[in-house]
């Protein structure tokens, strides 16, 4: 689990999905599933603080690694997924180049950021806080996600930004954003995703990207997208019971 930060960089393809239901058995459901990652969406779901930390255990249990997508850019979340023992973080909404600044901030510890030290689960209640200060900065990834306009014409400065490991592009909110939604919209949605990869190809960035299907995967790997998030385990369990009640009907 400990390498999930230096695949990132290297830019090995990794599959992912969000987990939004609050149970741990959905979460070693899903890391059992042999995919590379899971993300604990605690923007977008009824998960809470408490309820985290046993979902960031369940994965463990499978040894996969489970990042946290943060309600925002609050320290304060940040360290609450981290101290959970999450691999990582993927901060959302993130527009300017300060926001970028801040999030790698709240995930480092000093010199290199300003997160503060607890005896939370990733340290061992405390007991093992030396360990993991020693590891914490090298092997923790940071996500930011870039899904607004502003985010789309402030790129060029925000892949600048040190400690940036993905720049995660979220083509929902992004298509709102910029006012591309629909089939009428595609056009102008691909553009700008094509726009942020390219941006942090350059600045030697991984990118990665939320999608509802593996379908245009290989289309988005040809633009040096590399880091995916596959729908989720609420999208995935609705269409396996679709899929399997529409063949019990036909057969």
């Amino acid at each position: 689990m400990y390498d999930f930060r230096k695949r990132c960089v290297s830019l090995d393809r990794l599959i992912g999905t969000f987990c939004a239901i609050p149970h741990p058995v959905a979460v070693e459901v899903a890391a059992a599933s042999g995919i590379d990652f899971l993300c604990i969406d605690w923007e977008h779901s009824q998960i809470g603080r408490e309820r985290l930390e046993d979902l960031v255990r369940a994965a463990d249990v499978h040894r996969i690694p489970a990042m946290v997508r943060v309600p925002g850019h609050t320290p304060e979340w940040i360290a609450a997924a981290l101290d959970a023992g999450a691999s990582g973080v993927l901060v959302p909404r993130v527009s300017t180049t300060e926001q970028a600044r801040m999030a790698v901030m709240a995930c480092r510890y000093p010199p290199v950021g300003a997160r503060g030290v607890g005896p939370g689960r990733a340290a061992g209640y405390g007991y093992r806080i030396p360990d993991y200060l020693k590891s914490a900065n090298d092997v923790l990834a940071v996500a930011i996600q870039v899904e607004t306009a502003e985010g789309l014409a402030n790129i060029d400065d925000i892949v600048q930004v040190d400690g940036v490991d993905v720049i995660f592009i979220g083509p929902g909110d992004l298509s709102v954003s910029i006012d591309a939604m629909g089939p009428a919209g595609q056009d102008k949605l691909d553009a700008a995703i094509v726009r942020i990869a390219a941006a942090a190809r350059a600045a030697h960035k991984a990118v990665g990207i939320f999608r509802p299907s593996a379908d245009d995967v290989g289309k988005w790997s040809k633009h040096g997208i590399s880091f995916y998030m596959l729908a989720s385990d609420t999208m995935f369990l609705g269409a396996g019971l679709a899929a399997g009640a529409a063949a019990a009907r036909s057969a």
